[in-house]
């Protein structure tokens, strides 16, 4: 397949997804509104930076390599909605942590704004630090996702700390596969041609942002309706919680 190729497979899955989640909203199976809007808006909006990237758009050069901005411009809005789906799976049945959100979402921008400034440097050594500095952040997220959050899930309720542990691992696997995707081709190493890195970056966000709000919503609507007493929309509600 042509790089355009895959940028249009992907534009067509990323379709798919939000008309599928459109659909689960209509039977929300006591799984509040707001998690679905979040999984909609994850797939319009990336659909439409690799629109955008399949019309030759949000593309600049640097040094003889195609720097692909509107993928980063796709990142700095998705992966923080991504992980505020994750954090509030951890959280279904108590309260927002927003603190704790805020640090998730900070982190995550740093990380990806460090991404675009590594990949538009020409020096070696200032780029391969930007990385590092974003690999920081990846790995503090990951601590944020699987320490407290992960601690709070358990401690609160433990059918909901297992289907979080089951979905941060499904995450946490994909993730690891942007940095290593971005070392290994033309913003990195260069071992990669730009079609197989085209080509990655179009499998491991389907994956990671379709196939994660998938299995996340599928936990949650497998989850929701044990607990029917529990009204995610009553604050009073949210503030007992669910029986441990």
């Amino acid at each position: 397949m042509t790089e355009t190729a895959w940028l249009w497979f992907y534009v067509a899955c990323m379709a798919a997804g939000a008309l599928l989640f459109t659909a689960w909203s209509r039977n929300p199976r006591h799984v509040p509104q707001y998690e679905y809007v979040i999984a909609i808006f994850i797939p319009v909006w990336s659909g439409l930076a690799y629109t955008a990237m399949a019309f030759d758009q949000g593309i600049v050069e640097v040094a003889g390599r195609t720097v692909h901005v509107a993928r980063y411009l796709d990142w700095l809005v998705t992966t923080p909605l991504l992980l505020v789906a994750l954090a509030s799976t951890g959280m279904f049945f108590r309260p927002l942590d927003k603190s704790t959100i805020a640090t998730l979402i900070g982190l995550d921008v740093i990380m990806i704004m460090s991404g675009l400034i590594a990949d538009l440097t020409v020096r070696s050594g200032v780029k391969w630090f930007w990385y590092i500095v974003g690999c920081v952040c990846l790995a503090l997220i990951l601590t944020l996702l699987w320490g407290r959050i992960r601690r709070e899930a358990y401690a609160h309720n433990d059918d909901i700390g297992r289907a979080y542990t089951r979905v941060t691992a499904y995450f946490t696997t994909l993730w690891f596969g942007y940095p290593l995707v971005w070392a290994l081709g033309p913003s990195g190493l260069g071992l990669l041609d730009r079609t197989t890195d085209v080509a990655l970056f179009v499998i491991l966000p389907i994956f990671s942002k379709v196939g994660f709000s998938i299995y996340d919503l599928h936990e949650l609507r497998q989850l929701a309706p044990r607990y029917p007493h529990f009204d995610q929309h009553d604050p009073q509600a949210r503030q007992r919680g669910a029986p441990a």
